[in-house]
C-alpha cells in the first residue's frame, strides 16, 4: 500500500506520518508544497524521513500559485463575507492537484490529508480529488475515531511528539494553528478559539508574522502606483513584476504599515462558527487598487452584474469548488469582463489604512467635461434628464395613483 500524504510539517501531519505508516504497514510518501510559506520549509524532508517517510517531495509552486490562483480570484475581487481574502482556500486546489500528479507519478492508490474533521480544509482538499482522481482512495484520520482516541486534542499531540523527538512549532505556550503562504497568513484553533481573546495586545502581538501593529506602523505615509493590464498588476511604481514580484512587493509595503490584518468569525462551509485571524497586507493593497481601476474604465452595468456574481464566486473558492464548471464559468465571464481594466492607480498607505488619491487610464470613461458642475458643454444636455426621470417615475406615479390613494 502506498499512500501519499499532504504535509506541512506541522504538529497533525507530523504526527499522521506516522500514524499512517503504522496502522496500515505502508509506504507513506510525504508532499509539500512550497506556495510562499518561506522558512517553514527548511529541514522539511530531514523532518518527514525522520517521522517515518520513505519519501519527500517539496514542489516549488509559488509561480503557479500568484498567476493562475491568486490573480484570478482578484479579477473577481473575491472576499468571503465582506472581510475573508481567501487565502487558505485558494491555496488547497492547486496543493490538492499537485499531490494527485505525485500519487500518478509514484503508483499510489491513496491519498491523505491531515484537515481536522471540523474545518473546511478536507472539503476542499476531497472535492478536488473527486474532480480530479476520483479512483484514488482518500484516508482523513481526523475523521477516524481510533485517531481521535488516540489523540483527542492538541496537547497529547504535543506531548507525543516531544516523546519522539519530532520538532513542532506548537507548544504549550503558543497553542495555535497556523497556516502560511504567499498570499497571507491564517492563525486559529487554541487560545483563539475564544472570540473575546485579544490578539493585538503587548502581550501577544508577537504572533504576527507578516505585518506590524498600526500603532507601531511609521508616522509618515508612504505612496505607491500600481499598473494594471486587463486586471492584472504588471508594475509596482513603474517597475514591471511578475504575479509572484507583485504579491511579495505588496506584502513587504503593506505589512511595514500594518495594512491588512483582520480578525473575524466566519461561517465554516460544514456549518458552524469559526474565528479566524488573518494577515493579507498584499492582497488588500491589490484588491483595495484593482476595483478603483475598474471604477476608471468598467461599463456601469458590466460591472453590476459581475458585482452580483461576487458573493457566489467567493463562496465557490471558500467552500472548494475551483475545479467546478460553476466557478469555471463564473471565472470566464469576470475574465471578459477585464478587457478594458487597464491603468495606474496611485495608493496611499498609512497606519492600517489603504487610500486611493488618484487613477488614469487611456481606456478611462470618465469625462471631466461630462462631470464637471462648472456649466461646461458636452454630450449631457441637462434637460434630457425631464423625460428620463419622467419615464423612471411612471411606475412610481401609477402606483400611488390607482392603488395608494386610499390608504
Amino acid at each position: 500500500m502506498k499512500i501519499v500524504l499532504a504535509y506541512s510539517g506541522g504538529l497533525d501531519t507530523s504526527v499522521i506520518v506516522r500514524w499512517l505508516k503504522d496502522k496500515y504497514n505502508a509506504e507513506v510518501i510525504t508532499f509539500a508544497a512550497d506556495v510562499g510559506q518561506q522558512e517553514e520549509l527548511d529541514g522539511l524532508e530531514e523532518k518527514a524521513i525522520a517521522t517515518g517517510a520513505s519519501k519527500h517531495y517539496t514542489l516549488d509552486l509559488v509561480d503557479e500559485f500568484a498567476a493562475d490562483y491568486c490573480f484570478p480570484m482578484v479579477r473577481g475581487n473575491a472576499i468571503y463575507e465582506g472581510q475573508y481574502y481567501l487565502g487558505t482556500s485558494i491555496a488547497r486546489p492547486l496543493i490538492a492537484k499537485a499531490q494527485v500528479d505525485i500519487a500518478r507519478k509514484e503508483g499510489a492508490t491513496h491519498l491523505a490529508h491531515g484537515a481536522t474533521g471540523k474545518g473546511n480544509d478536507q472539503v476542499r482538499f476531497e472535492l478536488t480529488f473527486a474532480a480530479l482522481a476520483p479512483d484514488l482512495k482518500i484516508i482523513s484520520p481526523w475523521r477516524m475515531d481510533e485517531f481521535r482516541e488516540m489523540f483527542p486534542g492538541r496537547k497529547e499531540m504535543i506531548e507525543w511528539c516531544a516523546a519522539q523527538g519530532v520538532d513542532v512549532e506548537a507548544s504549550a505556550s503558543k497553542p495555535y494553528s497556523m497556516d502560511r503562504n504567499s498570499w497571507h497568513i491564517s492563525y486559529e484553533a487554541g487560545i483563539l478559539e475564544d472570540p473575546w481573546f485579544d490578539p493585538s495586545t503587548p502581550d501577544n502581538k508577537a504572533m504576527y508574522k507578516l505585518s506590524v501593529d498600526p500603532e507601531d506602523a511609521p508616522d509618515e505615509a508612504e505612496y505607491v502606483e500600481l499598473t494594471f493590464e486587463q486586471g492584472d498588476c504588471v508594475a509596482i511604481n513603474g517597475e514591471a513584476k511578475t504575479p509572484a514580484e507583485v504579491v511579495d512587493t505588496l506584502n513587504e509595503l503593506g505589512g511595514k504599515h500594518g495594512v491588512g490584518r483582520v480578525d473575524i468569525v466566519e461561517n465554516r462551509f460544514v456549518g458552524m462558527k469559526s474565528r479566524g485571524v488573518y494577515e493579507t497586507p498584499g492582497g488588500t493593497i491589490l484588491i483595495h487598487a484593482h476595483r478603483q481601476m475598474e471604477t476608471l474604465t468598467m461599463d456601469r452595468d458590466l460591472m453590476h452584474t459581475r458585482d452580483g456574481l461576487i458573493s457566489r464566486y467567493a463562496e465557490l473558492i471558500y467552500n472548494g469548488f475551483w475545479f467546478d464548471p460553476e466557478r469555471e464559468a463564473l471565472q470566464a465571464f469576470i475574465d471578459k469582463s477585464q478587457d478594458t481594466v487597464s491603468g495606474v492607480v496611485r495608493l496611499k498607505l498609512y497606519k492600517g489604512n489603504v487610500l486611493t488619491v488618484g487613477r488614469k487610464s487611456d481606456l478611462s470613461l470618465y469625462d471631466e467635461d461630462i462631470a464637471s458642475m462648472e456649466g461646461v458643454e458636452s454630450d449631457y444636455h441637462p434637460n434630457d434628464a425631464t423625460g428620463f426621470i419622467r419615464l423612471q417615475g411612471l411606475k412610481l406615479r401609477m402606483r400611488q395613483l390607482n392603488q395608494q390613494k386610499n390608504p
